[in-house]
């Protein structure tokens, strides 16, 4: 029965490679196992298709997402695939993103857990709340706006996801250089008591 191999294509979400036979009022008809399938103009692309003649006789790849025999209805779209492909694409660019790099953006929306930062290439990141300076603040928007450009250190990359501090690049004080040098006038001055101790000592022995 061809109608249970389309719906196995579409369960398994088969990738086909289908010629377009003709075109018809509202989109485009292909042939698979023997049933005629209409290709909706608005699933021809990503974008919108204003004119379908030109897609008469090309081979195209495209997923069934509509099979219904009972009403003889059976529905492709090639726009499912472009996504797909685009998807694919856009997970290999940011997986090639490494750990520990510093990259250059621009604040694309401040929300109240963070601010996501748009790393260009259609890639975003998200700068937690935490991660956004080395001072505690209640609002993303109290240290940035929209369209302004920042630099930020990836802190990870995970399940499609990167994860962004712009605290990790900023400088901290020396303070541990000063805590030393009090410690340090510390210990000299306990160790001119100890001194002035050991003199008193030898002088009660004498």
């Amino acid at each position: 029965n061809p109608w249970n191999v389309v719906k196995g294509y579409m369960d398994n979400k088969t990738r086909l490679h289908i010629k377009i036979e003709g075109i018809v009022n509202g989109g485009a008809i292909a042939m698979v196992e023997g049933l005629r399938g209409f290709i909706p103009a608005s699933h021809l692309e990503i974008g919108y298709v204003e004119d379908t003649n030109p897609y008469l006789g090309k081979t195209v790849e495209a997923k069934v997402i509509t099979a219904d025999p009972e009403k003889n209805r059976l529905v492709l779209s090639v726009k499912e695939v472009l996504y797909d492909k685009k998807r694919a694409e856009k997970e290999q660019r940011i997986n090639a993103i490494e750990a520990g790099a510093v990259l250059t953006g621009k604040v694309e929306s401040l929300m109240p857990y963070g601010a996501f930062i748009d790393l260009g290439d259609d890639i975003s990141g998200l700068v937690h709340i935490s991660q956004i300076a080395q001072k505690r603040i209640e609002s993303p928007a109290e240290v940035l706006k929209v369209g302004q450009e920042v630099n930020v250190k990836v802190l990870k990359v995970e399940n499609g996801k990167i994860s962004l501090s712009m605290k990790a690049l900023e400088e901290v004080a020396p303070e541990e250089e000063d805590t030393n040098g009090e410690e340090t006038v510390s210990y000299k001055d306990e160790g001119d008591a100890t001194t002035g101790l050991g003199a008193l000592l030898a002088g009660l022995k004498l």
